[in-house]
């Protein structure tokens, strides 16, 4: 097989380059390890920044937001009994929209099935091979599929596939440098068919530790606990985690509460991440292969389509007009946002949970911060601009 670019993983990263390229001439084929069932089975968070709703709409892709999605003009953050609204609209003009990322891929899903767009699944055994060779010989992805070796030659490689894929593992250990956190605890979340207990999102900070109440439409919602890393699912009743939860969350959100049996529990662990450089010669890492963030400010899924961005524009800017600088470019731009986005998720999730060395000292500035967001606009406006997303 033939093609101009090679997009390894086919989560939401790889499906949106992959038909931004489309509707660009640009050739790709999509490889994804899992079955496309699997695929749609994850389970993720949605807060959708602006720039990735421009995205889906330069490529193409008609969604569902309409019917499934919710605009957010703000959000809440509570201490104690104390609370504070950021509102997005007053500070920025402009809001997130609130639709699952599992809705986001059956969108990309579909809108490739309609054009015809090549996406090949349980695809095994990945090999990249002549990737550090930036010239005229291309590169090589060899792979499983159907039982048979197949490869494809290609100009250019996206690794969009994850944490624990090849792509990254196929840049050189000398050749990149990688810099990690992992926090001490993890959220317990629980799925349920009820009615969400506020119209926004509060992020709680308590003295018994985090929590946050989502949702995914007007029957369906979704809330997370801090918990300890040695918890397991199976420690939690339903019981306990709603006893916990309305601990942790005001008592006038408290009492509206609820409840009702989960359908969907699972503990996340947190950590942050980022791989530098983001290119290897014609392969350019995307997405969770590159960085990863805590869920805590919703950057994961916008941050990875922020990398879809710029490295679109390179490819465009190559087979439109011969032109490679902005590809060669492509991970000192990236980096630039990827940072900030790790930053304002470091801060959101100090700000917000207890760790085990927090004391008396760290509890007071919490409070002192909670406070400084409530009282100073321009405080509460930093927080907006960040929550809905940085500029391209």
């Amino acid at each position: 097989m033939r093609t101009q670019v090679c997009i390894i993983g086919g989560g939401p990263a790889g499906l949106l380059l992959g038909q931004l390229c489309h509707r660009a001439g640009i050739d790709a084929i999509v490889l994804e390890r899992r079955s496309r069932e699997h695929v749609l089975s994850r389970i993720r968070a949605g807060v959708l920044e602006q720039g990735l709703l421009r995205l889906l709409d330069e490529a193409g892709v008609p969604t569902r937001m309409d019917r499934l999605g919710y605009p957010h003009d703000g959000t809440v953050m509570s201490f104690a009994e104390g609370e504070v609204r950021i509102d997005f609209k007053a500070h920025t003009g402009t809001s997130v929209m609130v639709y699952g990322q599992t809705e986001v891929t059956r969108d990309l899903y579909d809108a490739r099935d309609a054009c015809g767009a090549p996406t090949l699944h349980e695809v095994d055994e990945v090999e990249i091979v002549n990737a550090g060779f930036d010239d005229a010989r291309g590169c090589t992805v060899r792979f499983t599929h159907e039982g048979t070796r197949k490869q494809i030659a290609c100009d250019y490689i996206a690794g969009c596939d994850g944490f624990h894929g090849p792509s990254r593992h196929a840049i050189p250990a000398d050749k990149r440098r990688e810099f990690e956190r992992v926090y001490p605890f993890g959220w317990l979340g629980i799925l349920s068919e009820t009615p969400p207990v506020h119209h926004e999102l509060i992020y709680a900070n308590s003295e018994r530790g985090f929590a946050l109440c989502s949702m995914r439409n007007e029957r369906l919602s979704r809330y997370y606990v801090q918990c300890p890393m040695t918890d397991r699912v199976e420690d939690w009743s339903d019981e306990m985690f709603w006893d916990e939860l309305r601990r942790r969350i005001p008592s006038r959100h408290a009492d509206a509460l609820e409840t009702g049996p989960s359908i969907e529990k699972s503990i996340a662990p947190l950590r942050s991440f980022v791989c530098e450089p983001m290119q290897y010669g014609r392969l350019f890492l995307a997405g969770d292969a590159a960085h990863i963030v805590p869920p805590t400010g919703a950057k994961g899924l916008n941050t990875a389509a922020s990398d879809v961005h710029y490295l679109f524009q390179g490819l465009k800017a190559r087979y439109q007009h011969g032109d490679a600088a902005a590809l060669h470019a492509y991970s000192e731009t990236a980096l630039k946002r990827v940072w900030k986005t790790q930053r304002f998720s470091w801060w959101m999730t100090k700000l917000l949970h207890q760790f085990p060395d927090t004391d008396d000292y760290e509890r007071r500035l919490q409070v002192a911060e909670i406070e400084h967001l409530a009282t100073i606009p321009e405080a509460q406006a930093t927080l907006a601009i960040n929550y809905v997303g940085l500029p391209y």
